[in-house]
């Protein structure tokens, strides 16, 4: 019987997700679930709503036990064959408001913030001290485990896990496998989905659609670079971002278009502020997102509580098919964020890179992708920096670590000058407190 342990469990909607998914599993149904979170009634709610889930699609197979604080870490963690990594340390308030609010007063603006720029910088920077702590239970109470990370900055977290600890770990986004799929639909592309084969390759969020055919093996490159052209002339839609990519740099890449507006210094620029509606980008998206997402978790919650109907139907995230392949042996084919160390000939061997990984009894076996095209390991490049210099910056505890991460950032470079990235860091780091008080 697996033991599945879910840090961060007072996520539920996401550990609804990744727990149900194990439940709708034959091989992972009589699974032990042990939930781990510092907050008592998200906790509770988290018990309630997948114990309905247990009861009402699994027939009550599954153990579900709960394990609150820091104190029941290790017991959440004892014996493990999985941990499923969900964790958002500083929560949306105070912290993420404060990732926004602070760049605000120094005229640098954001969609999202949570992957890199000095949202994403800041969100590392007080969280792998947390995975610090998590690595070292899991050595002692359960060194085989497999560690799937799901918590942004994706390759920030699962970089600094896999080069600084023996924790076993690969990181898990949604965006690959909905890539092409999701760009197909948009073009009006549906006929060519099934059967299409594919290769993806990069970094999380900026893992670059290399390759694409239908099932016959044609390339369906030259008609998605008609189409995506033509509709970004046309008219105004969500991915404008991604499909001047397509113009500018040859390919599609997998994370979507609010995302991508930061990652560059083109999009997001103060002295031309016309490109926000040029190409439709949504600035403050994601204290939006989460503001209307605790609200609607509300309402939905005191509808799961109130009548405890609650089901559940296997979902596309990897986790439940990861844990599958591991325990039947069955292998299984993911896009995974793991270390570098030659898959893409062209990137630094320390880098967490996003690539075909298969899943089998052995755990998880990176595939070589080779090298990318020049222009796109470029484009890689200038995230991979700024990514590897604030896991610098987390281990070695320095301040001036932190203002080079934030230098290296190609939005907050193309907007402050380097007295104004000193002076944003300070006020973030003040600002933050306790959460950076291991920085000197």
């Amino acid at each position: 019987m697996p033991k599945i342990t879910f840090m961060g469990a007072g996520s539920t909607v996401f550990a609804r997700n990744v727990l149900g998914d194990c439940m709708c599993t034959p091989s992972l149904r009589d699974s032990e679930i042990a939930l781990y979170d510092i907050d008592p009634k998200r906790l509770e709610e988290s018990e309630i709503i997948l114990s309905a889930i247990n009861k009402n699609t699994n027939e009550g197979r599954a153990v579900i036990r709960t394990y609150l604080g820091v104190e029941n870490r290790r017991d959440a963690l004892r014996g493990a064959d999985f941990v499923v990594n969900a964790i958002q340390v500083g929560l949306y308030e105070p912290c993420t408001v404060t990732d926004f609010e602070i760049p605000k007063k120094y005229g640098l603006r954001q969609t999202i913030g949570d992957t890199l720029g000095i949202g994403g910088i800041m969100r590392a920077l007080r969280t792998i001290p947390v995975l610090r702590d998590f690595a070292e239970d899991m050595e002692a109470v359960c060194p085989n485990a497999l560690f799937l990370n799901y918590t942004n900055p994706m390759a920030m977290l699962s970089g600094y896990m896999q080069r600084y600890t023996g924790v076993k770990t690969v990181g898990l986004c949604h965006s690959v496998q909905v890539c092409s799929e999701g760009l197909l639909k948009s073009l009006g592309m549906e006929d060519k989905l099934e059967g299409r084969r594919e290769t993806i390759a990069g970094i999380n969020h900026m893992a670059w659609l290399l390759e694409i055919y239908d099932k016959d093996g044609n390339d369906l490159y030259p008609e998605i670079k008609k189409r995506a052209a033509e509709k970004n002339c046309t008219e105004k839609h969500s991915d404008m971002v991604r499909y001047e990519y397509i113009r500018r740099l040859g390919y599609y890449c997998t994370e979507s278009s609010e995302h991508n507006a930061e990652y560059n210094p083109w999009f997001i620029k103060s002295r031309c502020p016309e490109l926000i509606d040029r190409y439709n980008i949504p600035l403050d998206e994601y204290p939006r997102r989460c503001v209307s997402q605790i609200a609607g978790w509300e309402k939905e919650k005191n509808d799961i509580l109130n009548d405890g109907q609650v089901t559940h139907t296997r979902s596309h995230e990897y986790a439940s098919y990861i844990m599958e392949a591991v325990v039947t042996g069955v292998p299984y084919k993911i896009g995974g964020n793991v270390l570098n160390e030659g898959l893409i000939s062209n990137l630094p061997a320390d880098a967490c890179v996003e690539v075909p990984c298969l899943i089998d009894n052995m755990g998880v076996h990176p595939c070589k992708a080779g090298r990318l095209p020049v222009q796109l390991a470029a484009m890689n490049m200038t995230n991979i920096n700024a990514q590897l210099m604030t896991i610098e910056a987390a281990v070695t505890g320095k301040k001036e670590a932190i203002y080079q991460a934030a230098m290296l950032d190609p939005h907050t470079a193309a907007e402050l000058s380097l007295d104004e990235i000193v002076a944003l860091c300070d006020d973030l780091i003040e600002a933050h407190g306790d959460f950076m008080k291991d920085y000197h």
